[in-house]
């Protein structure tokens, strides 16, 4: 392409480059600018409306990487998935644990991670399973473009398209990359997913048009302007999906214990390893006679007993069973929490189109204007002059052929293609002339029989019984009323405006159906030019709206049920989103709030968000704006939304739900996908929820108590020196009777109770008390070990033995009392008793006597069977403790039945 065929473009603002910062060519010049290009001279429109790019211009852009491919995170990345799930507080300490028993080369005692590893791959192999579901939905919609290059027309993937290409669109195409219009034949594109306003938008040249909004009617040709991650909607989605942490509940719980627990680690571990080492004789003889195996063994012992790891795991199953349930049910969990937050969301903001509604326009009902007078009634006066020689049902039976036809129209817009339901006959003849609809001239024609008869602007005779005979006109009714000519006289407007007026304040559609037979010119019913007949003559008044969901109403009425307040904010005018609001059961006053007039004082805005729950004209800023001032003022919030424009409020909301047919952008930014669009699921989703929470919190009375009688142990045996009554395994072995075994059966009872916040402090509340009683046990039983038993653990206790007891029968014995405690606390946190929960527990008893008496379990885990007076001791010492926890619980039960059900 030859210089006279380009413009050249400056580095600065200058001649070639726009002021305007909205300007297309202005984001050009930026593009090249941030991506450290030279000028590109840009070709000029009307030699790039003929031939396209050259293919040296093509190659040019290739090289320099100026090329249409998208960032490809369509979901969380797998360094995402696994960061999230590997480096935690609880890993680390595990890992490190690990490391010293397998430096020691003591395998047997690595049992305790286990719950570790399985608590990783169970939530990257759910959440990596999600994200190659939605990655396979993101590739099914990838159609190729069609550009103009070298004079000829080619197909080409999105990402092959360039900067300054040609692209062609046409109806149904997605707008591939940001551009400008070089040519507009009707063209009209549809931004809902951009801007949320459902109405179409015309284009014409010179326009700017948007990554991420469609084709609805006509054809056109545009120039590339941005492409990749410059375009507009790229934008948009990389802004939101910076990485952020869902706001969990349960996880953050665990994070909190972490955290106590890692601050107190370094001292605690500290006092352990010192005290267990003075256990077998001080650090001198330790090291001498290499003894520091049993007091690393022990530390390692009860720095692992600390951790509630087995509660992560539980978290981590229950949130993995609630996403296959709710998988079976097209709902795809991104991130195992978003289960858990819907059940603690208290506002709900909603996006209209494509959620309340289907995004598709339905007919709504139809008004007879052939003999319209202000009363609606029939008037000699107004009946039908010699222009209209057919009766008037012929009229009225024509005028539904017509509209029959305007909804089979293959190049019909969305609101023509609503009426092919409601009027499936078409008129038998085919159509003599007819105009497409264009957004601005906001009509589009057809006609039958041949307009020859007539000169331009004289009217004449339809031939008989030919009612459909003539030009018949379907547009909006400002642009048809004013143009009638003389075929409605001013009462009759008067009516026909006033229906419109009346219509419209619903948030209905409306469109007027007139017929003439008067052509625009000689032997052409709408002229060269296409333009309108001079006389029009209105036959029926029509009503659209848009199509809302069937399970919207039923779903909304659920949550209002369960005390959530419900917010509907959206980028379509005030009253068309109120309209809607009303159609799925809210009760709005007037139209909605308009969010240009959004005061920007943040109490104010509060104050707003607090009296208004519906919001038209909202941009995607101003909704996450929204969602971070409700959070801010105390409330969790979900938001549900399909389009790019909805992409930032998802990410910034507690919970981000798209639906399924949404922008790729927007699913893969929020935390949970329907993948059916069907609203209905949410119920399940809640329930499912509570079911987690519920659950639990219920879980979180035993593990937490596991782990504060953990610390107490491990801090009081080692102040005593005393060593740890347990080996690591042993200590397994326990945590899997009395905690690992039943509470994952427990994780999935089903269970509705309402979430109530706080559920740490209501568990600590229980777990500390009974930790301390867990504590007095086991020393009573090693305490009766050493005073009436004859056991020692001084020097001599490195061989095994001292006295008439051994340390493997203390062990023993401290394995007995320390589960029989155990497995009443289960009993507590079980309440109330079913029959399966009776035979659970009951067969952890019966599983604790196999480990014991079993000689290969024995051998295993080191059991020797106590003396019968040690063994009546740990049995009495833990039938009194089981006595006092259960004072516990009943203090605990009476101290909070008033908010939540207590172990």
């Amino acid at each position: 392409m030859s210089m006279a065929e380009t413009t050249s473009e400056p580095a600065s603002h200058g001649a070639g480059v726009p002021e305007d910062p909205e300007h297309p060519d202005y984001q050009r010049h930026l593009l090249l600018d941030r991506r450290g290009h030279a000028p590109l001279p840009r070709p000029q429109d009307a030699v790039l409306s003929v031939h396209g790019l050259a293919p040296a211009a093509v190659a040019e852009r290739e090289e320099k990487g100026l090329v249409n491919r998208q960032p490809r995170d369509t979901s969380r990345s797998l360094w995402t998935i696994l960061r999230v799930h590997i480096l935690t507080l609880f890993n680390l300490t595990i890992a490190a644990c690990a490391v010293a028993i397998i430096v020691l080369g003591r395998w047997f005692d690595l049992v305790f991670c286990l719950a570790a590893v399985a608590n990783v791959v169970i939530g990257v192999i759910q959440e990596y399973s999600a994200k190659r579901k939605l990655d396979a939905i993101a590739l099914l919609h990838q159609d190729a473009a069609h550009v103009l290059r070298d004079g000829t027309e080619h197909a080409v993937r999105l990402e092959e398209i360039v900067l300054d290409d040609a692209v062609m669109l046409r109806r149904g195409d997605q707008v591939p990359a940001d551009g400008v219009v070089l040519s507009s034949d009707g063209l009209d594109i549809d931004e809902s997913l951009l801007t949320g306003e459902a109405d179409a938008v015309g284009k014409r040249t010179g326009d700017a048009v948007l990554s991420g909004s469609a084709v609805l009617s006509g054809t056109g040709l545009i120039r590339v302007t941005a492409v990749g991650p410059d375009s507009h909607a790229s934008r948009l989605a990389i802004e939101a999906r910076r990485y952020s942490k869902i706001p969990s509940e349960l996880r953050g719980a665990l994070d909190t214990v972490a955290t106590w627990l890692t601050i107190a680690l370094v001292p605690i571990a500290a006092l352990i390893v010192n005290g267990q080492v003075q256990a077998v004789g001080g650090w001198a003889l330790a090291l001498e006679q290499d003894a520091i195996e049993p007091a690393v063994v022990a530390s390692v012992a009860a720095i692992t007993s600390m951790i509630p790891q087995g509660l992560a795991l539980m978290t981590t199953i229950s949130f993995a069973v609630a996403a296959l349930k709710l998988a079976r049910q097209e709902v795809l969990i991104q991130e195992q929490p978003a289960v858990e937050i819907l059940a603690r969301v208290d506002t709900v903001c909603l996006d209209k189109t494509g959620t309340l509604t289907e995004g598709r326009i339905v007919f709504d009902g139809s008004t007879d204007l052939i003999s319209a007078t202000q009363g609606g009634q029939p008037d000699e006066s107004t009946q039908p002059g010699p222009a209209w020689a057919a009766d008037l049902a012929d009229l009225r039976s024509a005028g539904a052929l017509v509209l029959g036809w305007f909804g089979a129209d293959p190049n019909a817009n969305p609101t023509a293609l609503a009426l092919a339901e409601a009027y499936p006959s078409r008129p038998p003849a085919a159509p003599t002339d007819q105009v497409a609809f264009a957004s601005e001239r906001r009509w589009s024609a057809v006609a039958f029989g041949p307009a020859s008869v007539h000169d331009a602007g004289a009217s004449g005779h339809v031939p008989s019984g030919d009612a459909v005979h003539g030009a018949w006109v379907l547009g909006a009714p400002e642009v048809l009323l004013p143009a009638s000519g003389g075929g409605i006289d001013a009462e009759r407007r008067a009516h026909i405006e006033a229906l419109c007026d009346e219509t419209t304040s619903r948030g209905l559609r409306t469109m007027v159906l007139c017929r003439s037979t008067e052509p625009a010119g000689v032997g052409t019913w709408f002229g060269t030019d296409r333009h309108l007949p001079p006389v029009l003559e209105a036959v029926a008044l029509l009503t659209f709206r848009e199509k809302v969901r069937d399970d919207a109403r039923e779903t909304l009425e659920y949550f209002r049920a369960q005390d959530v307040a419900l917010k509907v904010i959206s980028g379509d005018h005030p009253r068309t989103v109120a309209a809607v609001a009303r159609e799925v059961g809210m009760e709005v006053e007037g139209d909605g709030y308009d969010a240009r007039n959004l005061p920007s004082d943040p109490e104010e805005r509060r104050v707003v968000l607090q009296e208004h729950s519906v919001f038209g004209r909202v941009s995607p800023e101003q909704k996450k704006g929204m969602v971070s001032a409700l959070q801010q003022d105390g409330h969790v919030v979900a938001m549900t939304g399909d389009g790019i424009n909805d992409a930032l409020a998802l990410k910034r909301a507690d919970l981000g739900i798209a639906m399924g047919n949404g922008a790729p952008a927007t699913k893969a930014v929020s935390r949970m996908v329907l993948l059916d669009s069907r609203f209905s699921r949410l119920p399940s989703v809640l329930a499912e929820g509570r079911q987690v929470i519920a659950n639990m919190e219920q879980l979180a009375h035993m593990y937490l108590t596991k782990t504060a009688y953990a610390v107490l142990f491990g801090v009081v045996f080692s102040l005593l020196a005393w060593q740890y009554p347990l080996l690591p395994r042993q200590a397994s072995t326990v945590d899997f009777l009395m905690i690992g075994l039943p509470t994952f059966f427990l994780t999935l009872v089903p269970n509705q109770r309402r979430y109530v916040p706080g559920f740490l402090g209501r568990a600590l509340r229980f777990a500390i008390p009974s930790g301390l009683v867990i504590l007095a046990g086991l020393l009573a039983v090693n305490g009766y070990a050493r005073w009436f038993a004859g056991y020692s653990d001084e020097v001599t206790g490195l061989a095994g033995a001292v006295g008439t007891v051994s340390l493997q029968q203390v062990q023993t014995a401290s394995v007995i009392t320390l589960t029989l405690m155990g497995l009443w606390v289960l009993n507590l946190i079980s309440r109330p008793l079913t029959r399966w929960k009776l035979a659970l527990i009951v067969a952890m008893y019966a599983l604790l006597l196999l480990v014991l008496l079993i000689p290969a379990s024995r051998e295993f885990h080191q059991f020797e069977i106590p003396p019968w007076d040690l063994t009546v001791a740990a049995v009495v010492i833990g039938a009194v403790a089981c006595v006092l926890l259960e004072g516990i619980h009943q203090f605990h039960r009476r101290r909070h039945s008033g908010s939540v059900t207590s172990p």
